[in-house]
């Protein structure tokens, strides 16, 4: 199932008299491909969510086209959509077991009782949690409750599959085991899946797509590894990697890239004030370096060393500088200097944060 989103805006009124309403989403095009998975990243309050209950029809959009396929479903109800919505609370039924849970979406579209008890546990099967269908919410861990969710979001066979921060609610451990069956179960169905997060690795790790969202304006849409490599702006660029990437306060003079004093790259760009970005991973130690950093501290991590420092050109407290563990670095040294790799280095006008290509 396509999913085609035409400028789509959600405006809340505002809640006190003479304040100004909240634009919560704003004019938002996209188009996702059948059986693909999609993930809407930002921070909180960017949109995501409202943009997945616009979807799900819990929500109206304030202008713009929502289309399954080719039919419009912007003003549908919610019943009518073939979606399958999981939320960050499960909403599980107490009272009843993981199999009841299960079924009953198709409970309540009459669906046989023999027919439903089959498509119950196949859809437990789906998400590995045949084994527990007589037990209740409460006998059940956190992880094997957000299955019980997902089993019965999918028991209805839905054309597209939603999920609002499905996630927040696990330790870390089972955070990343269960994003690894999300993956598995979307590539199984083929279900095109739309997954809320405001978790950057979470996102990048799942996604087929991925769209970074601020404020209710749609950043970036892409491959995840393609927008982390080629960032539209600094917004993008900060809310991308672990860990995040360096940025420094500097300036274009006669074709050069500066960093306080030192010229680190050259460039094409007329004269400007300009935020240059540099991932951790692209720093290159040369004790003729074009950067030199101070040194704080270096952690020793197995495959690599990351080099925590500071300058006074950046814009963070720290520089974490990642480079591979059998490169050796002087003992004790106050300052390193580096070389940076051109294509992990990336300028950002001072006064827009656009990045300039």
């Amino acid at each position: 199932m396509k999913i085609t989103i035409q400028h789509l805006t959600k405006i809340f009124p505002s809640r006190t008299k003479g304040g100004k309403a909240v634009h919560a989403v704003e004019d938002m095009n996209i188009e996702i491909p059948s059986g693909k998975l999609v993930g809407l990243l930002g921070p909180s309050g960017c949109g995501k969510s409202t943009t997945l209950f616009m979807l799900s029809g819990l929500e109206s959009p304030s202008s713009g086209k929502i289309l399954f396929d080719d039919q419009d479903v912007t003003t549908l109800a919610a019943e009518k959509r073939g979606v399958g919505l999981v939320f960050q609370n499960y909403a599980l039924y107490p009272h009843m077991t993981v199999e009841q849970n299960i079924r009953f979406p198709l409970d309540n579209m009459r669906i046989k009782k023999e027919e439903g008890n089959a498509r119950a546990l196949d859809a437990a099967r789906l998400v590995q949690i045949e084994d527990l269908m007589a037990r209740k919410p409460s006998e059940l861990s956190g992880g094997q409750q957000q299955r019980v969710a997902i089993a019965r979001a999918l028991v209805k066979m839905p054309n597209v599959l939603l999920l609002d921060e499905p996630l927040s609610n696990l330790d870390a451990r089972l955070r990343l085991q269960t994003r690894e069956e999300i993956k598995r179960i979307q590539r199984t169905t083929g279900i095109t899946t739309v997954f809320v997060t405001h978790d950057q690795e979470e996102a990048m790790s799942i996604c087929d797509i991925m769209v970074v969202m601020k404020l209710g304006v749609m950043q970036q849409i892409g491959a995840p590894q393609d927008i982390y490599d080629d960032p539209n702006n600094l917004f993008v660029a900060n809310f991308l990697g672990t860990p995040p990437i360096n940025i420094f306060k500097g300036r274009i003079e006669g074709g050069r890239v500066y960093i306080g004093g030192e010229a680190v790259a050259e460039t094409h760009y007329g004269d400007r004030e300009v935020y240059v970005g540099i991932r951790p991973e692209g720093f290159i130690y040369n004790e003729d370096g074009a950067l030199t950093l101070n040194v704080d501290h270096i952690e020793v991590m197995g495959r690599d060393k990351s080099v925590v420092s500071t300058h006074e050109s950046s814009t963070k407290p720290t520089v974490r500088c990642i480079i591979d563990s059998d490169v050796a670095l002087p003992q004790d040294a106050a300052t390193l200097r580096f070389n940076i790799k051109p294509y992990k280095l990336f300028l950002f006008d001072a006064e827009t944060e656009e990045r300039l290509r």
